[in-house]
């Protein structure tokens, strides 16, 4: 059995121990968390559907004093950032813990934050564990999947990425980060301030390159509002015609001046279609698809849980998902 302390939770941190109370292999020993609110409370006080009596702490420390002795992995679903994730990982470091995060930033900032990433790289080897940045998105679906399909071709001339979903399934934060709901001027304001958008697709452009050997010398991203024609809803947001119900992000990685990967994100309320697709142009030449697309929040939840084994196994040093042996799915 695979000790897990849970740094963070939110929605994400919930669904996350809800997966791992039904696992034989993992069990929740301890959650960390900032709410005072919650800071005491056993897991299955704020949750009906957890039956688990862990308890809840306000830092690590405290957990670790009570619980008198070190969890196996950290599982960390806090922040987007890789700057305001650098003084929870050197906290749980010091404790010796290796670390999964769901940050965004962490799927592979080695050439968008070099500084932080060898700074990062650095307390992990110093203590002597292993880090690891996941998802389903950065992460998965459209870096690590990709470059998994590209292994079976004699020759590659380019490869694009689709990632389109209905965003009235995943969880509100996730609508609220893509802008559902906001007017155009609202919507333009966010932007400008950076906390409006998918954070991961130029990792997710940069894992991949890095994954197939290729040595991008210039990377554009664009960022587009998904403008309703006609007033839709999800169970949490109501968005009227003119508004955004969501985002359109288009990145673009060239050599050359020759496009070599291109991805598109777009996540929108009322979406007519949800697919995941990857085409490749080469020998052979091919296209894939996943009808229907991948649900971001519980593949995210998984994929994490079951990255655990591959990361026990992981030197230390802080890793992406092209580093690690292939995970497989925890019973």
């Amino acid at each position: 059995m695979k000790s897990v302390l849970q740094i963070g939770f939110g929605p994400l941190g919930i669904q996350t121990a809800k997966f791992i109370a039904q696992k034989q292999e993992v069990q929740t020993v301890a959650v960390v968390d900032i709410n005072e609110r919650l800071i005491g409370k056993n897991l299955n006080n704020v949750d009906g559907a957890l039956t688990n009596q862990a308890k809840i702490f306000g830092s690590i420390k405290s957990a670790i004093d009570e619980l008198k002795y070190h969890p196996d992995v950290a599982i960390i679903t806090t922040v987007s950032s890789l700057k305001k994730l650098i003084p929870q990982i050197e906290e749980v470091a010091k404790f010796r813990i290796p670390i999964i995060s769901t940050c965004e930033e962490l799927s592979y900032p080695w050439d968008l934050q070099p500084e932080l990433s060898l700074q990062l790289d650095s307390i992990c080897k110093k203590n002597g564990i292993a880090c690891l940045g996941t998802g389903v998105n950065p992460g998965f679906l459209m870096d690590y999947l990709p470059s998994v399909m590209s292994s079976i071709c004699k020759k590659m001339d380019k490869i694009t990425v689709e990632r389109i979903q209905d965003a009235s399934v995943r969880r509100i934060p996730f609508q609220k980060k893509i802008g559902a709901g906001l007017d155009l001027e609202a919507f333009r304001k966010k932007e400008a301030e950076g906390t409006l958008r998918h954070v991961g697709l130029k990792e997710s452009v940069y894992l991949l390159a890095n994954s197939i050997g290729l040595k991008l010398d210039r990377i554009t991203e664009s960022l587009e509002p998904v403008i309703a024609k006609q007033d839709v809803a999800s169970d949490a947001i109501n968005v009227l015609k003119g508004e955004a119900r969501g985002v359109v992000q288009i990145a673009n990685g060239y050599i050359n001046g020759d496009c070599k990967i291109k991805m598109h994100f777009k996540a929108a309320i009322g979406e007519p279609r949800s697919f995941d697709r990857i085409s490749i142009e080469g020998t052979p030449n091919f296209s894939s698809e996943i009808d229907g697309g991948i649900n971001g929040d519980i593949a995210t939840c998984a994929i994490t849980i079951n990255s655990i084994n591959s990361m026990l196994k992981a030197k230390p040093g802080l890793h992406t998902m092209a580093d690690i042996s292939v995970p497989g799915f925890i019973n």
